[in-house]
């Protein structure tokens, strides 16, 4: 973890506040958000969750470093930067937090409760919802595949950690690598491989075979 935390020292004690400028989003009145909703910020490359708590405020598990290398409150507590969120990614660490709806927001769209649409599991009452989330509240390992801000949100909400990015991540990639054009490819570079080298032997054969040959059964 040492290397880590000296990278993260770097980026952080250098860089400039890589906070763009923000756009105010529709206020709380006109939202007419309540608390338990689930809110969503669509980003660039994935969307963003959170559990609405009521006075502005919004609970969300994002991936942070500083609770690694730093125990000051203040730093902790101060809006999470790219940099952080990058570091934090990789270190495996982030917290339940709670912000503003406005810095949830980040300037962007909120959208509220359209996972109700698309989830099987009928959504908890509003306070149960809520209580979750608050009880959650501190540093929790993360998981950019495993357990993430859609994670969170969907246990609170339904009682199910799931996470539909994920698993459409995972759909993309089951069709990009398991796929029999894939194995024919890797059996090639093996064999062009194992000619090169001239270690064409009954067990280096055997051998080479089976990655292309369970890719193959996979796709």
């Amino acid at each position: 973890m040492f290397p880590l935390q000296l990278l993260a020292l770097l980026f952080i004690s250098t860089q400039r506040h890589d906070v763009k400028d923000k756009k105010r989003p529709a206020e709380e009145e006109e939202l007419k958000l309540q608390r338990g909703d689930l809110l969503e910020v669509p980003r660039t490359l994935f969307t963003h969750f959170g559990i609405y708590l009521g006075g502005g405020r919004v609970a969300h598990f994002i991936p942070d470093i500083m609770p690694v290398i730093s125990s000051d409150q203040t730093q902790i507590k101060q809006m999470v930067t790219n940099s952080r969120l990058l570091l934090g990614v990789l270190a495996k660490c982030g917290s339940v937090r709670v912000d503003s709806v406005e810095d949830f927001a980040y300037g962007s769209q909120i959208l509220v409760n359209t996972m109700d649409k698309v989830c099987s599991r009928a959504a908890l009452q509003g306070d149960e919802v809520a209580r979750r989330a608050e009880k959650l509240q501190g540093h929790v390992p993360y998981s950019l595949l495993w357990y993430n801000c859609e994670h969170f949100v969907m246990y609170c909400r339904y009682g199910t950690a799931m996470s539909f990015q994920t698993f459409q991540f995972c759909k993309t990639v089951r069709k990009l690598l398991l796929s029999r054009r894939v194995a024919k490819v890797s059996a090639v570079l093996v064999a062009c491989l194992l000619l090169y080298l001239g270690a064409v032997t009954t067990c280096s054969v055997l051998l080479a075979v089976q990655l292309p040959f369970l890719i193959w059964m996979a796709s």
